[in-house]
This record gives C-alpha cells, structure tokens and sequence, in this order.
C-alpha cells in the first residue's frame, strides 16, 4: 500500500480562496522563455494553488467537455480489474479519482499543490507530494493514472524510471497530455484557439498568467517518438501511443515489463 506520509489526506483547514488573481508569481511573460528547474517547480505549484477553485469549470469549457471522453478513453485502455490498487498523480481536483473509484479501484491521489487538493471533490485519500519522488514502496500498486502534467514536470526520464519502481510487473499506466492534430487544417484551427482563445477563456475566468503559460508549456513535450523511447527504456516495452479526437489530446498506455 501507499505509504501515507506526512501529508496524507490534506483538509482545506486554511480558506483556499476564489479571489481571481491578475498575475502568478514565477510565471513567464509573453515574450519571457518558460522557466526550468527549481523556478519550474515553484512557478507550477503556484499556478495550481491559483487556479484550482475553478479548474473544472475552465477545463469544460475551453475542451467542450472533451476531458471527459479523453479521461475515460484512458480508463478503458488502462484496462485493470475492479480492486486494483491505482495512483492517480497529478490528481488536481480528483475527475481521474472519482472514474477510478466508480470502476472499483482502489485508487490514491498524488499532488504538488495544496490548492488543488484542498478543492478536490473525491473519498479517495490524498497525499500532497512531489510525483518524480512518490511515498510508495518498490512494485506495490497495479496502475498509474496521470491527466495532463507531463509537460509540468522538471525531468521526464525521471519520471517514467519512478513509475517503473512503484508499479508491478504486469501493471499498466495510462499517461494524458495535450497533443496536436496531424491534420493540417484541424492543426491550424487548433493552433489558433489554443494559442489565442484558451488564454482569453482562462484569462477571464481565472487567472490570466496561469491560462497565457498553458499554451506555451506545450514546448515542453517531446515528439511522440521520444516519449515513446523514454517509456521504453524505463520498462514499459510496449507502450503505446495514440492521438485523441481532435487530435488536441495524447494518451500513452504502457504495461511494465516482467
């Protein structure tokens, strides 16, 4: 089982505010580069902490509830038994948690932002910590769940070693992150209401910072190929990758080797 730590099911004991914020500290500018590192942390937690109390509601609308379907496309792919014990990382306001749960696993949700779990709306236990360093013993959960933080995290070979350790032989992942279509009309219209419409929905909704970094932190991701490779590498020989409809979401499914 998950090893409980230090912070395991964190309350919202202190107010978590609504209050729209005009700016997040550490967040790039229009014409600044995208932060690495330490400053990366910082500025990632940050932003969730700002922008958890209205997370769900601007996901819905600037995917038009597309993150549903794409969430339960990788739940099926996951394809793991009702009992199975699953960590959902990156876990935000629980939508992974709530579809684990309603299949049957037995699920844990891991974050890096006291925000986002303290506005999170599911039973299942909560752990606040960092993902590339998870309280888990060596092989001891059935799955992973992770919904759009790949491009969030500092070091991504790190990353896939860590579930590598924590997930068991025969156990699967199930990896969520925006992608971008390969057709070139659709890429286009999607390269525009990405770059220019998600800011201003996010912008007003929330906070503007937070919602001008989201299309830019798509620089972060490495071609299919390489995430692939990476996967493979740290042990999951047979991942797989596919585009979602419209192609504006990637999913990546892997099973660990034996």
């Amino acid at each position: 089982m998950v090893a409980p730590g230090p912070y395991h099911r964190p309350v919202p004991d202190r107010p978590v505010s609504a209050h729209r914020r005009t700016d997040t500290p550490d967040l790039p500018r229009a014409d600044s580069e995208l932060p690495e590192g330490e400053a990366k942390v910082r500025a990632v937690r940050s932003m969730f902490d700002s922008i958890a109390p209205r997370y769900d509601l601007v996901n819905r609308i600037m995917t038009f509830g597309l993150d549903v379907r794409w969430r339960r496309r990788a739940m099926r792919d996951l394809n793991l038994s009702a009992g199975s014990t699953v960590l959902d990382l990156a876990s935000g306001t629980g939508d992974f948690c709530r579809e684990l749960e309603a299949a049957g696993a037995r699920v844990v949700g891991v974050d890096l932002s006291y925000g986002m779990l303290a506005n999170a709306r599911t039973d299942a236990p909560l752990v606040q910590a960092d993902i590339l360093r998870l309280p888990a013993p060596a092989g001891s959960v059935d799955g992973v769940t992770c919904g759009f933080a790949l491009r969030n995290l500092v070091e991504l070979p790190s990353f896939f070693d860590e579930l590598a350790r924590v997930v068991r032989a025969g156990g699967r992942i199930a990896l969520l992150d925006v992608g971008r279509p390969t057709n070139p009309v659709l890429r286009f219209g999607h390269g525009i209401y990405f770059g220019k419409v998600v800011p201003l929905i996010g912008g007003a909704l929330s906070d503007p910072a937070a919602y001008r970094y989201l299309p830019k932190s798509v620089a972060y991701l490495p071609e299919p190929p390489e995430l692939l490779a990476m996967l493979q590498g740290a042990g999951f020989g047979d991942a797989t990758h596919t585009l979602l409809w419209p192609g504006a979401a990637q999913l990546l499914i892997g099973t660990r080797d034996g």
